[in-house]
């Protein structure tokens, strides 16, 4: 029920005299001096406007007349704009009334006002009306709108005002903020909605669960895909086609190809037939690991469904991974007679192939192909073909692929940065790779390890180790974000090729700006003069790792046994050395030998 603010007498007469020129169908009269031509304020007030909504809302127990002069009144009155108070009331009285989709469309139109997602502005226009039902009707709405315009914020905001002041959002908007939430990968976060949500009193349906499962699918998470699957099962929710093919996909991203025909085999028992995607999953699953007699068995037993480009790019890229260029050309053959024109992907996966084999002259005939056929090159072809130049050095042709990306409208990634980076340094024009280093990190890269290491190897072979130590300065002045993960990779790199007076330069400068060494640092340092016989350094800088507290995590364990891997008897005594110090997690102990 709609909660009526106090109003005085005058205040009540101007109502019902609004409310008899409306029903009389007299609108006109509205704009007359006995209602203020001069003076509009006192018919659109918001407590005014209001009243006036409700009262004529109990006419006839119908919104039509409501609805007919809250539009009249915005249409006709200059300058004049409904409050979201108003508004709010005219949507209660839609929804009151069952007028749904008018009432849906109208809450879509006002959902993007300013703030009106927060807790205080929620909590004051819900307090508008009491009416529990109406309320969870619009907000479960504006869960919807908010979802489906990808503000998954506000969405989880309205979703948290449901929850804490007891309303039960709809199934269906449960769905849709499940959903968005999979496709931007928060899969934590699903998780702890669908909680919420359980917890509320919401029952998950076929679609709950499948949305579920695409989320364990995005995140790779096999495990609970089968805890999914037999919450289902217990509540006797049974699969449909996009559950199985969810699945099948899933087992075949993490290799699982036992699995996945499991699965089809389940679905085929259960009376659904695979479809398209299913076979592409499957076919992709086996090219992607370069199983090409089980791929083409499955392209063999397709019934029932055509194959489409996706099922030809997977045989062609699987092909090519094989290095069976031809038969991944004639493929691409075979599609074009079959109607299935290749797209970007297609050609990249064919590209890639020439370009690793350094026939580029074949390369560009293909690109000619796609520019006859109107096919557009993307990211990967332009990296694809800059990475074949640099690697034998052609540097000019590389920076005409970039010009000619940038001029198409792409912009450069940090592959292209990392390619250019590596072919300069290679090509012993340290200068321009450091300038790629700079238009990288400015453009909000955060160059890898390997870009750093490159350049670290170039300025040593060059006895310019100057250069190196100062870079971080270098970027500082040119107002670009310097943090620990720099200092730690020269560091690393100067370890690594044992220039370890270098690697204690570039700590000391580090400190010197209040940055803090974490374990790879102090790790790589302590390993850089174990391996040159300074047993006692070592041991010192092992004991200031025990007073910061920097454990050595499994995951650098390793890391280093794979970036050391040639030193293995002298790291295996350097980790037993580390291990009587007590610096190694128990994890590690598993894994050492």
């Amino acid at each position: 029920m709609a909660t009526l603010t106090p109003i005085s007498n005058e205040t009540q007469l101007l109502i019902q005299s609004i409310c008899a020129s409306v029903i009389k169908g007299s609108w006109k009269n509205l704009l007359r001096p006995k209602f203020g031509s001069n003076d509009y304020h006192l018919i659109t007030t918001t407590a005014t406007v209001r009243q006036v909504l409700l009262q004529l809302s109990l006419y006839d127990q119908s919104p039509c007349l409501s609805w007919a002069l809250f539009k009249w009144i915005e249409s006709s009155i200059p300058n004049y704009k409904h409050s979201l108070q108003s508004s709010w009331t005219m949507l209660y009285i839609l929804t009151k009334h069952k007028h749904f989709k008018t009432a849906h469309a109208f809450l879509a139109n006002i959902a993007f006002k300013d703030f009106l997602s927060t807790q205080s502005v929620l909590s004051s226009l819900v307090k508008i009306h009491d009416d529990p039902d109406v309320n969870s009707h619009v907000l479960s709405w504006l869960v919807i709108v908010y979802g489906n315009s990808k503000m998954t914020h506000e969405a989880i905001q309205v979703f948290e005002h449901m929850r804490v002041n007891g309303f039960r959002p709809h199934l269906h908007a449960c769905t849709v903020l499940l959903n968005s939430l999979a496709k931007d990968r928060l899969t934590d976060t699903v998780w702890k909605i669908y909680k919420k949500m359980v917890k509320l009193g919401v029952v998950a349906n076929i679609h709950v669960y499948n949305v579920l499962l695409h989320a364990c699918c995005k995140s790779g998470d096999v495990e609970k895909a089968e805890k999914v699957l037999s919450e289902m099962e217990l509540k006797c929710v049974f699969p449909d086609l996009f559950t199985y093919n969810t699945l099948i996909s899933l087992y075949c991203k993490k290799g699982m190809h036992y699995e996945a025909l499991s699965v089809q085999d389940r679905m085929e028992m259960a009376g659904i037939s695979p479809d398209i995607f299913t076979y592409n999953s499957l076919i992709y699953g086996f090219c992607r690991e370069g199983r090409m007699r089980e791929a083409v068995q499955l392209f063999r037993d397709i019934k029932d469904v055509t194959p489409n480009h996706v099922t030809y790019t997977s045989l062609i890229d699987g092909y090519c991974r094989v290095n069976d260029l031809d038969e991944a050309l004639r493929l691409k053959e075979v599609m074009s007679e079959k109607g299935l024109y290749p797209t970007v992907i297609t050609y990249n996966s064919i590209l890639r192939k020439l370009c690793e084999g350094g026939r580029l002259r074949d390369a560009n005939i293909l690109l000619n192909e796609m520019s006859e056929r109107k096919i557009e090159p993307d990211n990967v072809t332009c990296n694809t073909l800059i990475n074949a130049y640099c690697k034998i050095g052609d540097m000019r042709s590389a920076l005409k692929v970039k010009d000619k990306m940038v001029g198409a409208g792409l912009k450069l990634d940090q592959f292209t940065y990392k390619a250019l980076i590596h072919g300069f340094c290679k090509a012993k024009e340290i200068d321009k790779a450091k300038e790629l280093l700079f238009g990288m990190m400015d453009a909000g890269f955060s160059p890898s390890y390997c870009t750093y290491s490159w350049l670290v190897d170039s300025y040593c072979k060059q006895q310019n180790e100057e250069a190196v130590i100062k870079l971080p300065d270098e970027l500082v002045r040119r107002g670009l974000c310097v943090d620990v993960s720099v200092y730690r990779a020269l560091i690393r790199r100067f370890c690594k090729i044992e220039k370890i007076d270098c690697a204690q330069r570039v700590l000391g400068l580090m400190k010197d700006k209040g940055i803090f060494g974490d374990s790879v640092i102090y790790t790589s340092l302590a390993y850089g003069y174990w391996k040159v016989g300074k047993v006692n350094v070592t041991s010192d800088i092992l004991d200031e790792m025990y007073k910061k507290r920097l454990m050595i995590t499994l995951k650098i364990y390793r890391s280093f046994n794979a970036s050391y891997a040639s030193d293995n008897s002298i790291l295996s005594l350097f980790w037993n050395h580390v291990l009587e110090r007590r610096l190694m997690s128990k994890s590690i102990l598993k894994d050492m030998p």
